[in-house]
């Protein structure tokens, strides 16, 4: 019994040291990083002690990184995807349904309207990254790393909103081309705009009502402009975390494996 005791406590040191020798053979590697919107939570509590922290502890100081969220940078998001394949930018992160301009596959990971909660919505992300792999890296030079989320995304709306009919005739802010077809559908009028300027525009009367998560929406204080919340998941806003190319094909292979392996807490 005690000689077992003794086999697994020094197994377990053994594993340890195993995993520190690790960390310290990775080799110095400083990454700049163009997160997502810099004022929400996904960004200050998920991808900031990501990029600044965790790497850094689990690497032993090896492999550090700075970050600037893209709205501090004078950018509204569906830009991110080309400045990161023309090598402008390392690596960035931006909202999928942002770059259906680029290429229209960029809606089937978040069709508005068919993915009522969250499961569904990450089978959804699991099943389809393969294509996006495959996508990003031939067409626009950038290797996903992964995607995260926002939570559901709603309607804010100045003006009662029983349930989805209650959006004919009104002018809807919209995060993308699925969000636009499902407003029009709906007899609403889509109006596409930065997420900075949708507090202006609600209280301005420029549009009636605002889509965006539910966390987005109460930290901007939405709340604030308008009178009425439905409730009801019209999609997630995945975000698509990706490097350059080149700069990924730059990388020692145990860097790629380490980052590839941390990046999965983004996903949860």
């Amino acid at each position: 019994m005690k000689r077992h005791a003794l086999s697994l406590i020094a197994a377990v040191f053994a594993t340890g040291a195993a995993i520190d020798v690790a960390a310290q053979a990775l080799p110095k590697t400083h990454l700049r990083v163009v997160g997502s919107i810099s004022s929400l939570p996904q960004y200050k509590e998920y991808e900031v002690p990501f990029w600044t922290k965790q790497l850094a502890e689990k690497s032993n100081g090896a492999v550090t990184a700075e970050i600037k969220g893209f709205n501090e940078m004078g950018l509204k998001g569906p830009e991110v995807l080309r400045l990161m394949g023309q090598g402008v930018m390392e690596i960035g992160a931006t909202v999928v349904a942002y770059l259906a301009a680029d290429d229209p596959a960029n809606e089937m990971v978040d069709v508005a309207g068919l993915l009522p909660d969250v499961e569904t919505a990450r089978k959804v992300t699991d099943a389809l990254r393969p294509v996006y792999e495959k996508l990003y890296r031939e067409k626009f030079n950038v290797q996903l790393l992964g995607f995260g989320t926002y939570p559901a995304q709603v309607f804010y709306c100045n003006g009662e909103l029983k349930g989805l009919a209650d959006v004919k005739g009104k002018k809807v802010r919209v995060a993308g081309r699925s969000q636009s077809e499902l407003v029009e559908a709906l007899g609403g009028t889509p109006v596409t705009m930065a997420f900075g300027e949708v507090v202006p525009a609600l209280q301005n009367k420029t549009v009636d009502c605002a889509i965006t998560g539910t966390l987005s929406g109460n930290v901007a204080k939405w709340h604030e402009v308008t009178t009425h919340l439905l409730a009801m998941p019209v999609s997630w806003g995945q975000i698509a975390y990706a490097v350059n190319l080149k700069t990924w094909q730059g990388f020692k292979p145990e860097v790629r494996n380490f980052i590839s392996s941390e990046v999965k807490s983004l996903e949860k």
